[in-house]
């Protein structure tokens, strides 16, 4: 038996491979379309989600997991290891970690003998899947729950993501990012740069290019400025934008000295108020 299982949401943009290999157990975020609700990555592709949503006609929304989807994780998580990492996405735009500690505390009623933490990453995507990723690596080390606590929290103060909108139509029907979408009234034609910060956990709009290839050099300019000339782990994430996407990570490749390098979809359960049409670079440097 471990000492730490890792538990997150779907909304981490890790790649399937990454997950498995550390075992890090995912909640799905549900995805609601017409009175039904599919579960993130199970019943529902982001492909098949970013499909719909560009028809702009009867568009999805995201419902949090209740407290009762993740007991269900804890419970089967318990069976593998002494303690649990619970780590979620931002509060400040979900009530995902609210969920997973309300069932923190019935899992007590359940089986007392296995501590769980619960952590707001104030982070999202994959910025919060690097944040996992470490401290799943750490756990898969041997590290007790203290030491893998610490590990995800220095992430916390390292992890970035920058993001190109396609469009604020989606913003602006949401309000999901205030900022951002105050901006909707005349500049729909515009191709946003958001940053999200996990010091604060908020997305702030730093940029409003008018065309996907500017937004992309002001992306990259603003990573370098961050990362200078150290080592950098890199997931690029696509809304239905796979070439866009292979580009991206090709430009990065070539331009940055990377530890580690992935594509990943970008999670609809963001993907739904920020829009197909999304590039976007998670990063951290050593």
């Amino acid at each position: 038996m471990r000492k730490v299982a890792v538990i997150t949401d779907s909304t981490c943009c890790l790649p399937t491979e990454l997950v498995e290999k550390y075992d890090i157990s995912l909640v799905p975020i549900y995805i609601v379309y017409k009175d039904k609700s599919y579960r993130d990555g199970v019943d529902i592709s982001p492909g098949e989600v970013y499909t719909i949503m560009r028809r702009r006609k009867d568009l999805p929304t995201t419902s949090t997991p209740s407290a009762g989807d993740f007991l269900d994780a804890y419970r089967e998580a318990s069976q593998k290891a002494e303690s649990i990492l619970c780590i979620t996405l931002t509060s400040l735009q979900s009530k995902v970690f609210e969920a997973a500690t309300v069932a923190k505390e019935q899992a007590k009623e359940v089986s007392a003998k296995t501590t769980i933490e619960v952590l707001d990453s104030r982070a999202v995507a994959g910025a919060l899947g690097f944040i996992v990723l470490e401290a799943a690596r750490a756990a898969d080390r041997g590290a007790d729950l203290t030491q893998v606590g610490n590990v995800a929290r220095t992430m916390m103060g390292k992890v970035c993501l920058l993001a190109m909108v396609d469009t604020l139509y989606y913003l602006a029907r949401t309000g999901r990012i205030a900022r951002a979408a105050a901006w909707a009234g005349s500049l729909l034609d515009m191709k946003p740069v958001l940053e999200h910060i996990p010091a604060i956990g908020e997305t702030m709009p730093v940029a409003r290019p008018r065309t996907k290839a500017k937004a992309v050099q002001i992306m990259l300019k603003l990573m370098a400025e961050k990362v200078g000339n150290r080592t950098v782990h890199v997931i690029v994430h696509h809304a239905d934008e796979l070439e866009d996407g292979e580009k991206l990570k090709a430009e990065i490749g070539a331009r940055f000295k990377c530890a580690e390098l992935y594509l990943t979809e970008f999670t609809p359960a963001m993907g739904i108020h920020a829009g197909p049409g999304v590039l976007a670079i998670s990063f951290y440097a050593d």
